[in-house]
């Protein structure tokens, strides 16, 4: 028997066993649309979910969960959200390699497809969210970027994401379907990595997610490109088969899904899936 079959062989009754808490709180979220009259928080269950639930999330979404995570803790007393960001490929290296987490929300399905082909998901993936890209300038944007195409501009220091990454693919896609050649300055590990090369000014742009730019405020300017629309990301969330704390789990999947979780999403930019 292998490390990974043993431990899942070991956590297969705690699993079970937390599946009647977690559907009761599942539902107690789906029934009241994920928000109580007034406070605008997700309604709490008397009979919720306790202890530590550990999240991996894609980078593009620090600014969301931890708001959400913050949501999560106020409405369930005792219960405490420990958020993981990062570049989605890495995240799902250390799932696979038996990094402990209880929930994965990953910046695209190839990157999700990663876990869940290894057999680390409890539960279908679903997409909770989409997002498209945009050029991310200088503040005033003194280059006069208006198109992908000016990226390629001689002279300018543009900044990708590792195409191993979502926003990486998704940039590589819209410049193959636009028929463009750019070699960046660097390749970044995750979005935000490339998002602060623009921030402190070692770039003059980059291609990122439009959540981003909008999280960093007066520090960069964004550009939109009409590519953007050929190379939108699907966001999918799922509860881990290794899961310590499944019924915490599937409450913190019901809350992003709820309508107080896509409305922080859609407040910070996503779209809607």
């Amino acid at each position: 028997m292998t490390t990974r079959t043993a431990r899942r062989a070991r956590r297969t009754p705690r699993l079970a066993g937390a599946g009647a808490a977690a559907l009761l709180v599942l539902s107690a979220c789906s029934s009241s649309g994920g928000t109580s009259s007034g406070s605008g928080s997700a309604t709490a269950d008397p009979a919720g979910p306790s202890g530590t639930v550990t999240v991996f999330a894609a980078a593009s979404l620090k600014e969301s969960f931890t708001a959400l995570g913050e949501e999560f803790e106020k409405t369930y007393p005792g219960t405490k959200v420990v958020l993981s960001f990062g570049g989605s490929d890495g995240l799902a290296a250390s799932i696979t390699g038996g990094a402990p987490a209880d929930v994965f929300a990953a910046a695209s399905t190839r990157t999700m497809a990663i876990v869940t082909d290894a057999g680390d998901d409890a539960s279908a993936p679903v997409t909770f969210a989409r997002n498209r890209l945009e050029i991310a300038t200088l503040p005033g944007n003194p280059d006069k970027i208006a198109s992908l195409k000016d990226l390629t501009k001689s002279g300018l220091k543009v900044v990708l994401c590792d195409e191993a990454v979502p926003c990486g693919a998704a940039a590589r896609e819209a410049l193959d379907a636009s028929g463009l050649d750019l070699t960046p300055v660097s390749y970044e590990q995750d979005v935000r990595s490339a998002l602060t090369k623009v921030e402190l000014k070692e770039a003059d742009a980059a291609v990122v997610y439009r959540t981003d730019v909008r999280a960093a405020g007066d520090k960069v300017e964004g550009v939109d490109f009409p590519e953007s629309a050929d190379a939108v990301n699907d966001y999918p969330i799922t509860v881990l088969e290794d899961s310590r704390n499944a019924a915490a789990a599937r409450a913190f999947v019901a809350l992003v899904r709820s309508a107080r979780g896509q409305e922080t999403l859609a407040e910070a930019g996503f779209l809607r899936p």
